[in-house]
């Protein structure tokens, strides 16, 4: 019987580089607050999409998709759906040179077939064996994740945060940064720069940033895309799905599909 753990107090005594762990979870439900302090996570759902949140910011993971959270990473996972979860978890010795921040990634048809393989292989594999080649494959692919712009990065500023609070529960407000700078008493100037300082974008593409990821959660739970379009603040379906196109690759319908 293949071997996984069953506990995060068994991966984080386990001494092999990498191992996976599978585990199901309820439309709703959430993981909590936690960190993993001796292993790097992939985290990738079979089935499911999930909302990752860590003070760095949020991203939205679909199917296809993964993010990676490096050691020592808080974060917490709260999941659209039921949603299939498989995790691996890497030493950071096995695997020097991966990324030091969280991050969504794509996952390719042939790592979801290694890691589908690597959740078959008992614990501990022999390094020269078929499984310890298998792995070590697995790790390789590791270097080779394409990150994706599913990430909404959350501002220090207390004055940016009122507004992007504001903007996540009122998507479809049009508010410009004037209208912002005139409410809060600010220059627009003082509050774009301090939009570049606190997330590396200007207010417009932090708005289209903030609306993209909404419109994949809305998506995921089975929102039609007139309605989602609306809810954004989308004159049409045909612009909403342009936007979304021109960021994404690929159509709304398209992209669960």
């Amino acid at each position: 019987m293949p071997y996984y753990f069953q506990t995060l107090e068994d991966m984080e005594r386990s001494p092999v580089p990498v191992a996976c762990h599978a585990t199901d979870y309820a439309a709703g439900s959430t993981t909590g607050q936690h960190r993993h302090a001796f292993h790097h996570q992939l985290i990738h759902a079979l089935h499911g999409v999930m909302v990752v949140v860590a003070d760095a910011g949020q991203w939205i993971v679909p199917p296809t998709r993964g993010i990676w959270m490096p050691a020592g990473t808080v974060h917490q996972v709260r999941h659209i759906g039921d949603v299939q979860m498989r995790s691996l978890f890497v030493r950071p010795h096995a695997a020097p040179g991966l990324a030091t921040q969280a991050q969504v990634v794509g996952i390719s048809p042939l790592l979801r077939e290694l890691i589908r393989a690597a959740m078959e292989v008992d614990l501990p594999y022999q390094e020269d064996s078929r499984d310890g080649r298998l792995m070590r494959f697995l790790l390789d692919e590791l270097h080779a994740l394409p990150v994706l712009p599913m990430h909404l990065p959350r501002p220090a500023d207390p004055r940016l945060q009122r507004i992007c609070n504001h903007i996540q529960q009122r998507p479809d407000d049009n508010a410009t940064l004037s209208d912002w700078a005139e409410h809060l008493g600010v220059d627009p100037k003082t509050l774009q720069r301090l939009f570049a300082r606190d997330t590396g974008m200007g207010f417009a593409r932090w708005r289209q940033q903030a609306r993209l990821l909404k419109a994949l959660e809305l998506l995921a739970h089975g929102e039609k895309v007139i309605d989602v379009a609306l809810a954004l603040g989308y004159d049409s379906p045909g612009a909403f799905a342009t936007m979304f196109k021109r960021q994404f690759g690929q159509t709304p319908t398209g992209f669960y599909r």
